[in-house]
């Protein structure tokens, strides 16, 4: 026979632990429902705070139109994506900004940078389409 003592231990710790369980969980559950509350709202502020950050940016222009004055910023990587996306060849890209195909790549790959009057000039190509592209292309080549 087992010792009284071992088993009215086993047995006050089984039925502790069975009324704990009973105690926790209503509280783990109500947990459970904060933390996706908490989610939900953390989401909800990122996605405002990203409205307003853009509500506070001035919209952009369709057509990149340099202002006189004004001196603009040259990006390497924007250079190439844009030339990219027109599906143009640098020597193409560089035929529509009056440049070299070799200008156009050493500007790509940030070997060199374009003077400002260059940067005026691409800058002036940024809103063209591959339509409008291949219109100039096309006017350039027939002359």
């Amino acid at each position: 026979m087992a010792n009284l003592a071992t088993v009215l231990k086993a047995e006050i710790a089984r039925l502790a632990r069975k009324e704990a369980k009973i105690q926790l969980d209503p509280l783990r559950k109500a947990n459970a429902g904060y933390r996706r509350d908490i989610a939900a709202l953390k989401r909800e502020v990122a996605t405002l705070s990203r409205q307003v950050k853009s509500a506070g940016r001035p919209a952009k222009k369709a057509q990149a139109e340099p202002e006189a004055g004004r001196k603009l910023r040259f990006s390497a990587k924007g250079l190439k994506t844009h030339r990219e996306k027109l599906g143009l060849s640098a020597a193409e890209y560089g035929q529509l900004a009056d440049a070299s195909a070799q200008s156009i790549y050493n500007w790509e790959a940030g070997k060199t940078v374009p003077r400002q009057a260059q940067v005026q000039s691409l800058a002036a190509l940024r809103g063209l389409g591959k339509r409008e592209a291949a219109k100039r292309l096309e006017a350039a080549n027939g002359e």
